[in-house]
């Protein structure tokens, strides 16, 4: 019989109720990744926090390393949430056990539709994501670096208000 993971000892954070434990890796350097439905548990100096899988950019592994890059909100467009890209962290993991396979089973799973769209100075990725623990879709919008901002709202706005009246009629 399979016993599920539990948190490792000393683990900081608080899980909401009816957040359970799918895989724990063990870090080279010490510390531990905690994985939940609701998102990856990483270490932040002496406390850990949680990062929901709706903000993860992008995950790649590599057979030692979680190469991990993160969405953080960076403003609003009507219902579209814009997004800034943090530089990858580089997790090394001595013990990754189900890690790998978790995270990109979770991350791609969050995903709904993705595209690509050419915009003044640069483009965007267009990505409608579940978030867990929570009911719909949101749209997110990364752009690239040097696009015009204004034109990203303008077309992330238009588009977010476009999804939801599609999502409306019957």
């Amino acid at each position: 019989m399979l016993r599920a993971p539990t948190l490792p000892e000393g683990f900081t954070g608080r899980l909401d109720p009816g957040e359970d434990v799918l895989a724990v890796g063990t870090l080279a350097r010490g510390g531990h990744l905690v994985l939940t439905q609701f998102g990856l548990w990483v270490p932040e100096g002496d406390t850990v926090r949680r990062i929901g899988w709706h903000q993860v950019s992008k995950a790649v592994w590599d057979r030692s390393a979680l190469a991990l890059t993160e969405a953080v909100p960076d403003g609003q467009a009507g219902d579209a949430e814009l997004l800034a890209e943090l530089p990858p962290r580089q997790l090394r993991l001595a013990e990754p056990g189900k890690v790998p396979e978790i995270v990109q089973a979770r991350v791609t799973g969050s995903i709904r539709s993705s595209h690509y769209r050419e915009l003044p100075g640069g483009g965007a990725r267009f990505v409608q994501r579940k978030i867990p623990g929570r009911d719909g879709v949101v749209l997110q919008v990364r752009p690239d670096p040097g696009t015009d901002r204004d034109v990203v709202a303008a077309v992330a706005a238009e588009l977010a208000t476009r999804l939801r009246q599609a999502r409306s009629e019957p």
